[in-house]
């Protein structure tokens, strides 16, 4: 025992209860095995009524796993579960929906063509004596449902009618439909803004009132620390670690995460900053920002701060071609610029790696060497023809150098992690060997221990001369990495800090108008 952390070493005890109440569902020795690989480890976990327990571990150490369990999508080759004590078989998703078990993913599986009560009962609706759809129930109940969620959310319109914080109501609306004591949630707040999330804890806390016992992912700990009472460290398919949260500390769980204490997450190395690369002057977008000027010099990160809302996003994507400013002009090495798309943007060296990788940074049934080698068709190329060996040579060189995790190049870059997949984005546009390289949130959805790869690399790139612009919200990141801080504001900077000078306090004034 280490400040109430709970060792697991090389032969796991069975843990001691957690609190003095007994779990609602417990897991022992739960084992997954698949072809060559073992995903799940003589793992036990449990679940008490009114708590939240976190589980927490990098991308791959067999958190999504053991939700698949849970929800009866896998049949674990060893251990059993108990619902209060007593022992279940989950064969089927069905199953485990009969033994109150729900899940809301990140991804939630929602339909934007029904209706926010269709989409609440679809699969179970209730129905009339004669067999018939009862809307009329369906529509009362959803009402209720979402009521109860403190929403006033009309059931009778279109689910793309609704915000992300509202689909993720419907989500959560859906999951008690079923009469769920048992509710997973999976990152919930990725896509959530903090006053989104504010509201989703309280429906939590409402939960918990209730009774219902909530597994709870998520990479970020200031939320973890805020609304779960437990937590299960798991590192390489094995639980190595639980507690209380309040008997730990955040460093604790980190170095049980990554078996490794990591003294440095921001691995920002002094870098002599060169001339200025890029000059921004001017620049205007008809609804998203304002007269925006910075420059940008060689070496140099730029971090971009600043609320949802602010402008941060659209302006890279402005800077990238997506969209198309109203005014301003850039400079790129003393010359003037005009970027009318993206393919501009790339053949003047100016690459963005989007916030959302999945949707907008890669074809993700499509194999890594593929991903990697898009940008570079004519590189890879021969008399119009594309060349497989110069794909796979190109890809395998910044494979190399980013230190991808995966089985072989030729497998589609959707099976990869969240971080392995940021490294396939990042090593495309590093193959097109561009000036400037904008990151927009490159740590989003990722774990500590690839959030520390990225970083690393990130300064590394610096270090060879990159001009680098990273947008993020997350304030130890901007603190830990930039040169400079900009900060935006309701489209317009807000200003403009010298690594000396931004701190946490001055960066939210800044972006809150709070100066």
């Amino acid at each position: 025992m280490m400040n109430g952390v709970t060792q697991v070493q090389d032969s796991p005890p069975r843990p001691a209860p957690l609190v003095e109440t007994a779990p609602l569902l417990e897991m022992r020795g739960i084992s997954q095995i698949f072809p060559g690989v073992k995903a799940l480890d003589q793992v036990d976990i449990k679940l008490y009524p009114g708590q939240v327990t976190a589980l927490i571990g990098e991308n791959g150490a067999g958190k999504s796993t053991l939700v698949k369990i849970l929800t009866g999508i896998y049949r674990p080759n060893e251990g059993e579960i108990l619902v209060d004590g007593q022992p279940v078989v989950f064969s089927a998703a069905q199953a485990a929906i009969d033994a109150g078990v729900t899940a809301i993913h990140q991804e939630t599986v929602l339909f934007d063509d029904l209706t926010v009560a269709e989409n609440i009962f679809i699969g179970h609706a209730p129905r009339t004596r004669f067999g018939m759809i009862d809307w009329s129930a369906i529509n009362k109940r959803s009402r209720d449902l979402l009521r109860a969620l403190e929403s006033d959310i009309d059931p009778t319109i279109r689910l793309r009618d609704l915000s992300i914080a509202q689909r993720h109501l419907v989500a959560i609306a859906r999951a008690l439909s079923v009469e769920a004591r048992i509710v997973i949630m999976d990152e919930p707040t990725a896509a959530l803004s903090r006053k989104e999330i504010d509201d989703l804890f309280r429906i939590i806390e409402g939960l918990k009132r209730q009774g219902k016992a909530i597994l709870f992912i998520s990479h970020k700990f200031d939320e973890v620390y805020e609304i779960a009472e437990n937590f299960v460290v798991f590192r390489d398919g094995r639980a190595v670690g639980h507690g209380k949260l309040r008997d730990t500390s955040q460093h604790e769980i980190v170095r049980l995460m990554v078996g490794r204490d990591v003294k440095d997450v921001f691995p920002k190395t002094k870098v002599e900053i060169g001339a200025p690369v890029l000059q921004v002057q001017g620049f205007s977008h008809p609804t998203e920002f304002h007269n925006i000027s910075f420059e940008l010099r060689r070496g140099e990160i730029l971090g971009i701060y600043g609320l949802i809302g602010a402008g941060r996003s659209e302006l890279c994507q402005a800077l990238f071609g997506v969209t198309r400013p109203s005014g301003g002009t850039l400079t790129l090495e003393g010359r003037p610029l005009q970027i009318s798309s993206s393919g501009d943007a790339i053949r003047a060296g100016i690459v963005y790696v989007p916030e959302e990788r999945g949707r907008h940074g890669l074809a993700l049934p499509m194999p890594i060497f593929q991903n990697m080698s898009l940008p570079s068709l004519s590189r890879t190329s021969r008399g119009g023809f594309l060349k497989a060996a110069n794909e796979l040579a190109l890809s395998r060189r910044y494979a190399e150098r980013l230190d991808l995790r995966a089985a072989a190049l030729s497998v589609p870059v959707g099976t990869l992690s969240g971080g392995n997949q940021q490294k396939v984005v990042i090593g495309k546009w590093l193959a097109t060997q561009p000036k400037v390289i904008i990151l927009d949130e490159p740590t989003k959805g990722i774990d500590i221990g690839s959030k520390a790869a990225v970083h690393g690399f990130i300064s590394e790139l610096a270090s060879e001369g990159l001009s680098i612009i990273m947008v993020s919200s997350e304030l130890p990141e901007i603190l830990g990495m930039s040169d400079r801080v900009m900060v935006m504001r309701e489209g317009l900077i807000a200003g403009m800090f010298g690594r000396e000078q931004a701190t946490a306090e001055t960066l939210v004034r800044a972006a809150t108008g709070n100066a």
